[in-house]
């Protein structure tokens, strides 16, 4: 059975299978809706059902709650329709345009520049070349798994490779695979770009980037973009890790700050070894100490879901920050499938 779902406040609309997710379907018909990990877990797609109804679909409660659904709200990456529908969202314009490409490549170099993150130079045929946005990832696509995704940390400018950073998290096939099994030369194909985690230049607002661990790689991009094409706004970057090893990049976030972009590291659980004098706890906590008031600002925040979930709600609870004024990037765990 196919309905019909209306965006509001553009007042765009498109037809929906019974079958389909609410952002399958507007991603078909060329409408970008905010979304990240599609599996109702990080929450960027959440937006409300002002008409018509929807199965919720498989979600994590404490992403939407029983509470939340009573007020119309659903992760329209999850929510399929049972009636026509008219949903109020924000829609990404950036991005559509965009081709969606299914991609081989060739793993060109691995470099581990932790004992558990490794970085992959990925490199695509001859002939072919990937068009994204700075902070956008890919999937890679597994014989008879679910895709992975990665964030693509190089810009734009700087597409020779594509450039992934990956964590090796106990019981992650792929990424105990990239560890034990890959070797340079491997071939994988991948999809994309896709996510709509990048840099809105359409303003001068400061701009405050926060990451932990490996969600260091999209900020990464962003940051490069920013300085490539000449963005003046004032950038201040956070950069979490539990011990000094997980700050695997800390050359570059010096590079940058020469350039005149502000860099905070913070560790939760330095190691003696450590020694370290710099800034401890827990990232976002940082960026609250330092900034009273966020109003003015733009926030871009990326890694754990549990880093993401805490930012958003302090920042936008305590520190009055917008929520149009809040992008993420939640990286989540996909077990074997």
């Amino acid at each position: 059975m196919t309905f019909k779902t209306v965006i509001q406040p553009s007042g765009h609309d498109f037809p929906i299978e019974a079958s389909e997710t609410v952002l399958e379907a507007a991603l078909k018909h060329g409408y970008v809706l905010p979304y990240s990990c599609r599996d109702g877990v990080c929450g960027v797609c959440k937006g409300k059902v002002l008409q018509g109804q929807v199965e919720f679909g498989k979600h994590q409660s404490d992403t939407l709650t029983d509470a939340e659904k009573a007020l119309g709200m659903a992760l329209f990456c999850c929510a399929r329709p049972l009636s026509d529908l008219v949903i109020e969202c924000r829609e990404v314009s950036a991005v559509k345009d965009i081709p969606v490409k299914t991609l081989p490549c060739r793993v060109q170099k691995m470099e581990k520049l932790a004992p558990d993150v490794m970085v992959l130079s990925l490199k695509l045929p001859a002939n072919e070349r990937l068009q994204f946005l700075a902070g956008q990832y890919i999937d890679v696509l597994l014989k008879d798994q679910k895709p992975r995704s990665f964030s693509l940390a190089n810009a734009p400018h700087d597409d020779g490779f594509l450039e992934l950073h990956i964590r090796n998290i106990a019981g992650g096939v792929f990424t105990e695979h990239v560890f034990n099994e890959m070797r340079e030369r491997d071939l994988l194909r991948f999809k994309g770009p896709l996510g709509t985690f990048f840099l809105r230049e359409d303003n001068d607002k400061p701009i405050i980037f926060v990451a932990s661990g490996t969600g260091f790689a999209p900020i990464k991009a962003i940051i490069e973009h920013a300085l490539f094409v000449g963005i003046k706004r004032p950038m201040h970057f956070y950069w979490g890790g539990r011990k000094l090893a997980d700050l695997y990049m800390l050359d570059k976030a010096g590079e940058w700050e020469r350039s005149g972009i502000r860099f905070t590291p913070v560790l939760s659980e330095a190691l003696p070894e450590d020694n370290w004098a710099g800034r401890t706890g827990f990232v976002h906590l940082a960026v609250m100490e330092d900034y009273p008031d966020l109003s003015g600002h733009e926030v871009y925040v990326c890694g754990a879901p549990v880093v993401v979930e805490a930012a958003h709600r302090d920042f936008t609870a305590q520190r009055k920050l917008p929520e149009d004024a809040f992008f993420s990037d939640s990286f989540t765990f996909a077990p074997k499938s």
